[in-house]
């Protein structure tokens, strides 16, 4: 600690002569520590054990023309806090998130704080304001300096709904390469991933941002091995546009991103640690960061598994009936869910106009298919697009939940500067009031609302299964075990996996009416384990599922919210490993990338006693035909070694049951 203190002591003695003040914050374990310059500029670094993380970076919010927070700070004083304490989490990969962290505040006389946090795995800050009038934002800068040309894994912006970088849908795998080769033409929406020194990881992203645009990454002009940030600005003028004219576009706007109240607090910056890439497999920062839960009673909310129409097409065999958005279609989801003990089925886009949400498809009897659902104990949920959910919200959760309807998935965001922000908490607020449970689509990553209102259960802002329709060169696999470390960091994630058609590297082909997938049917088994989703999509027809029923029956068992979580092994991009235990029973999953290799994951977790594992696996051929599997049932205990042989674009799952 000595050392550290130091070695960043020497990084600001060149701001120093202009800082009226120096402070140091270290987290409980003191393996984090953070060191700011507070005076005519703000400035933090951040050092991880013997690693520098960051650099002197500079911290400041605009908020007039010639005034901002974080310059000509004046007078500050220091506040020291603690805080080692737990919070449940009943809807989440573990039951109870324990939150312990040393705070500092450094408190201006100008009406205004600064908050720093230093936990075990990482750091973060904020400001607080006081100010009793409105409060406009012109800019914000957060930098992320470097000591070295660090490698990272940056999702660029890759397609625009309107005109302008800031209307996209949050969509893209991750381009690898050095923090100097960062894109100028474009910008970096989060989280990303920074390789540091000594194996070390670091991963950048927000929390507790609400009323407030969301922040992007640029290169940083002044630093070659620098990042920094950019906001939208504040949406003055719409107009329709997009995919069926249901995205809301920006025609203008404002010279500043936010106008705000003058008393609050914003989000919080924060940047994510591990010694390991496998700490990032079970990492709760965003949670820890989140304004605490505003549903009093949350014993109504379901998680569950959902049987999803859109991705397969509506693709059934064998049956007396027209397959489509009708009512005989979605009584036969229904049928197979119930069969299937799945919780939910979705009715996607076409039940009602996708612009007005009370204009419905004549050849779908809504009522009769609730109340069919109702009798086979099926909870409905409904697709809508944000454009129509916006115009009546109250109206909408009313009538859909008077209805029977147990949730809306919302889509087509596309954007998440501040309008869009404050319509999202809004529409979370009413959805609980009326009981119905949320899934964000064309949405940006999670920051904490999932934790603010529980009734948010499942975010897209991922490249999910939908994209292998039209995406033939992705390296799927390989994003397959990149999100874990970084994107599924800020929390659960709509991937929608379960094909039940799957292809090899060499032999796949995009198909809309008939999608397959990339990688292994073990590859897609596993993704049941590996990806956080309250809300879990199986997302090929029942069809597919009643014709491979023993998978179907495999994946059935496993459920959406666990009571613990245990990292096994991983390496980002190449292969990931964990442990989930929900009740008495263990689930373990592992995904590869194209590679094959051979995992041995240690069982110590399991405690005294005898076990069997049944696993389901790739099958001897997966790599000439990606849907051999193989299913075996082993003993196993504490001391047993499973060996996960994993095919190209494979993956590995068990569930372990005590049997004494």
């Amino acid at each position: 600690m000595k050392n550290f203190l130091v070695s960043v002591s020497c990084l600001f003695l060149s701001i120093l002569a202009k800082a009226q003040s120096f402070h140091k914050l270290s987290s409980p374990n003191g393996e984090v520590a953070i060191e700011i310059a507070a005076g005519e500029e703000l400035k933090w670094a951040v050092k991880f054990k013997n690693t520098h993380v960051i650099i002197p970076s500079s911290i400041y919010m605009k908020i007039g023309e010639n005034e901002a927070l974080g310059k000509n700070m004046g007078e500050v004083k220091e506040e020291f806090t603690s805080n080692n304490s737990s919070f449940k989490t009943p809807f989440y990969k573990k039951a109870e998130v324990v939150d312990h962290y040393n705070q500092l505040t450094l408190h201006t006389s100008k009406n205004y704080d600064v908050i720093f946090r230093a936990y075990n795995d990482g750091v973060a800050y904020r400001f607080k304001t006081s100010f009793v009038d409105s409060l406009t934002v012109y800019e914000e800068r957060a930098d992320f300096n470097f000591d070295n040309d660090h490698k990272v894994f940056i999702p660029y912006v890759r397609d625009f709904r309107g005109e302008s970088l800031w209307d996209q849908a949050f969509e893209a795998t991750y381009d690898e390469h050095k923090i100097s080769q960062t894109k100028k033409d474009t910008m970096a929406f989060l989280p990303i991933l920074v390789e540091l020194s000594d194996g070390k990881e670091a991963v950048i992203t927000e929390a507790d941002q609400q009323d407030y645009p969301g922040m992007y990454l640029t290169k940083n002009r002044d630093n070659a091995t620098g990042l920094t940030c950019t906001h939208a600005p504040l949406v003055l003028k719409t107009f329709q546009g997009g995919i069926g004219q249901m995205n809301s576009l920006a025609e203008k706007r404002a010279n500043y991103i936010a106008k705000t109240k003058g008393s609050r607090l914003f989000p919080w910056r924060t940047i994510i640690l591990s010694q390991d890439d496998k700490e990032l497999l079970n990492n709760d920062m965003v949670l820890k960061l989140a304004e605490p839960s505003r549903i009093e009673d949350p014993s109504w909310i379901k998680p569950g598994k959902i049987s999803w129409d859109w991705w397969n097409d509506w693709q059934l065999a064998g049956v007396d009936f027209e397959a489509g958005i009708n009512t005989k279609t979605y009584k036969y989801y229904i049928d197979f869910a119930a069969a299937n003990k799945l919780e939910y089925i979705i009715i996607d886009d076409g039940w009602s106009s996708r612009l007005d949400l009370f204009k419905l498809n004549e050849d779908l009897n809504l009522p009769e298919v609730l109340a069919y659902a109702k009798n086979k104990n099926v909870g409905v949920i409904l697709w809508a697009s944000w454009f129509a959910f916006r115009q009546d919200m109250e109206k909408v959760c009313k009538t859909y939940s008077d209805m029977g309807v147990k949730g809306f998935k919302v889509d087509f965001f596309d954007r998440d500067d501040q309008e869009v922000l404050s319509s999202v908490y809004k529409m979370s607020e009413i959805a609980a009031k009326y009981q119905l449970v949320m899934d964000y689509h064309g949405f940006f990553k999670p920051q904490g609302i999932q934790r603010t209102y529980p009734n948010v259960l499942n975010f897209e802002g991922v490249k999910g299964l939908e994209n292998v329709k039209w995406t033939p060169n992705d390296n799927v696999p390989r994003y397959d075990v990149s999100i874990p470390f970084i994107r599924q960091v800020a929390g659960p994630m709509d991937y929608t996996p379960g094909a039940m058609r799957n292809r090899n590297r060499w032999n796949f082909r995009p198909s809309h009416s008939m999608p397959v997938s990339q990688g292994t049917r073990a590859h897609q088994v596993a993704m049941y384990v590996l990806f956080e989703a309250p809300l879990q999509m199986l997302a090929d027809s029942p069809t597919a599922y009643m014709k491979e029923q023993e998978t179907t029956d495999f994946i059935a068992q496993i459920p959406t919210v666990f009571d613990e979580t245990v990292p096994l092994a991983g390496s980002v991009a190449a292969f990931a490993a964990v442990a989930r235990k929900k009740g008495d029973v263990w689930y373990l999953g592992a995904l590869n990338n194209w590679k094959p290799r051979v995992l041995h994951l240690d069982l110590s977790f399991l405690g005294e006693g005898s076990f069997t594992a049944e696993i389901f696996k790739d099958g001897v051929n997966a790599n000439r035909n990606a849907e051999d599997y193989k299913i075996e049932t082993v003993n196993v205990n504490k001391d047993s070694k499973l060996e996960a042989s994993l095919a190209g674009g494979g993956g590995w799952t068990a569930i372990i049951k005590r049997t004494k």
